[in-house]
Formats: C-alpha cells, structure tokens, sequence
C-alpha cells in the first residue's frame, strides 16, 4: 500500500507518493501555492499535483490507502477543517470536503509542525522512540509533541504551541499578542534581529564587514560566521542565542521528558558549535539528574522530506 502526503505551504504546495514502510518517498512534485488565490483554488491545484503525482509514479489507484495534508496553522483533525492559517487567509476551510471532490480516497489533516514531528519519530532523528517532541527554529517556532506514537495537540487541536511559552515577562513583543514568548527569542528571525543590534551597536564588529555594512544582508548565520573568526560582538550573540535556545529546551524537557528532543531549522547547520554549548546549558539545567536516563538532543533527520513523510503518515 502506498500513501499521498502534501505539505501545504504559503510559497509552494508539495505533494509525494510514500511507502508503507513510512521512510521513502516514491515520486513527489511542487507548485507554486499562489496564496493570495481563493481557498478553491488552492485546494484545486493540491488535488490536480496529487492526480499527476501518483500518475507518474506508475501506481494505480487502488493500491493508495489515503491522502494526509499538513498546514500550517489550527485544524479541526476530526472533521477535516483547517480552522485557522494566517499566512494562506484559511478561515474554516473545509479542506477534506473540498478534496474528495477530486480524488475519492479518505484525507486527513493535521498541523505541519505535527507532520514534521510524526516524520521524525518513525523515519527520523527519533525513529524507534514512543516519546519525542520536535521543535523547528524559524520565523517562529514550530513544535510537535509524540507520545505513544501519536502527536498531541489538546482537545481542540490547538495545542503544543510551544514557541509560545514565555521565558521572559514583560519582553519582546510577539505577533500572538503577548510579551516575551520563546519564539521572540530562539526563532532564525530572532537571532537575525539580535545579530543587526549588536552590529549596530559595535560598528568596529567583523560582523558589519561580513555584509559590506548592509544590515539587509544579515542572516541566521551571520553572528555564527563572525563568532568562528573570532569576533567579540559575534561570539556574544552566539552564546546569548544559544542561551535562549536552552531555557525554553530545558523547560519542554522538565514537562514532557521524551526520549529525544530533535531541533530542526537552518541554524542546525551550525552543527557541534551550536550543539555542544546547548547540550551543556540543558544538562546543567533539568530537574531531572540522580542518574536516571536522560533526553538525547539530536537535530533533524528529514530536513525537505518531514512534511510529505509525516502527512503521509497521519493515514497510516
């Protein structure tokens, strides 16, 4: 048996024929999701990039199980609703509804951190565990919560929204309307942001000669780069980031104790200089010590794959 997993997105719709065995994509393909288009549109364009999917995979219709649909934002899982997706406009869209229009086979939904989660504990970083949580370092923090297998996200489906746990009351402003979230400071767009004040604030840093001076061309990697050649002001906002990374771990850590606690997003790219401070910080810092096992910090396995993978997965 085959499944269809496709990862909704607000730049591109990615849709891809996986395996039983959960790990293997057999032929996936893109389009662009042209998000300012009606929802029926959309969902058009989802179901026509699934049709020409499975077309050129060679594998008949009969032998597809289901269609999973990971998307950012809250889902109605049991009804087959995304309730709410800022960066699509979704506002009740009845996407399973609008999906079986096309393609007679039964879909689920659920949301991409949730996906990405469920593709990392079967085929990834957590593959093998029953209790993991898998959080995502980006424009915010996407976060999802395995236990027993299964992702929780809360009687209404708007659960483990970790990255808006606050570490710092009364801090930075956050676009869920509270202060001090952990998002606002352990996000990829939060280290750009403390990267572009310390830089201004130290004119004399490597960091300004990295970007010829232009505060645009500042990114994740930016503070990291300067940090590696020796940089004060980068080495500063390396250590401070990384902090902020480890006080919102620790804090998932002393609730949900899983087995693994994979990070994900660009910035793991930094590899051992990122991992190897944090794995300090955390250690220190959990409530759990006397010995017992602790949570292994890994970082993604999946990287492109988790939304296809662990949409994939939800029909399974």
């Amino acid at each position: 048996m085959y499944f269809v997993g496709i990862d909704l997105g607000g730049t591109n719709i990615a849709s891809g024929l996986v395996s039983s065995d959960g790990g293997t994509i057999i032929c996936k393909d893109s389009v662009p999701t042209q998000k300012e288009r009606p929802y029926q549109e959309i969902i058009k364009d989802m179901a026509m990039l699934t049709s020409e999917v499975i077309k050129k995979s060679g594998v008949s219709m009969d032998e597809i199980k289901s269609i999973g649909i990971g998307s950012p934002g809250t889902p109605d899982c049991k009804n087959g609703i995304i309730v709410y997706n800022n960066n699509l406009n979704f506002r009740n869209v009845p996407i399973r509804k609008e999906m079986q229009e096309y393609l007679d086979l039964p879909v689920f939904v659920d949301n991409d951190a949730n996906c990405a989660a469920l593709a990392e504990s079967v085929a990834g970083a957590a593959k093998g565990t029953k209790c993991s949580v898998t959080i995502t370092l980006g424009t915010g923090i996407g976060s999802g919560i395995i236990i027993d297998g299964k992702a929780y996200s809360g009687f209404n489906y708007a659960g483990a929204e970790i990255g808006h746990t606050v570490i710092e009351m009364d801090g930075e402003q956050c676009t869920c309307g509270r202060k001090g979230c952990w998002e606002t400071y352990a996000a990829a767009t939060a280290l750009i942001r403390q990267t572009k004040k310390a830089a201004e604030q130290n004119p004399d840093s490597i960091i300004n000669k990295l970007v010829d001076g232009d505060m645009y061309k500042v990114d994740a990697k930016t503070a990291f780069d300067a940090a590696k050649l020796g940089d004060k002001t980068g080495k500063m906002v390396v250590e401070r980031y990384i902090r902020y990374i480890a006080e919102g771990i620790i804090n998932v850590i002393n609730i949900f104790m899983p087995e693994v606690l994979v990070i994900g997003g660009g910035v793991c790219k930094e590899g051992d200089y990122l991992l190897d401070p944090l794995k300090d910080i955390v250690k220190k810092g959990v409530y759990s010590q006397e010995g017992l096992p602790q949570t292994q910090i890994k970082t993604a396995q999946m990287g492109n794959a988790a939304g296809i993978v662990g949409a994939a997965m939800l029909g399974m």
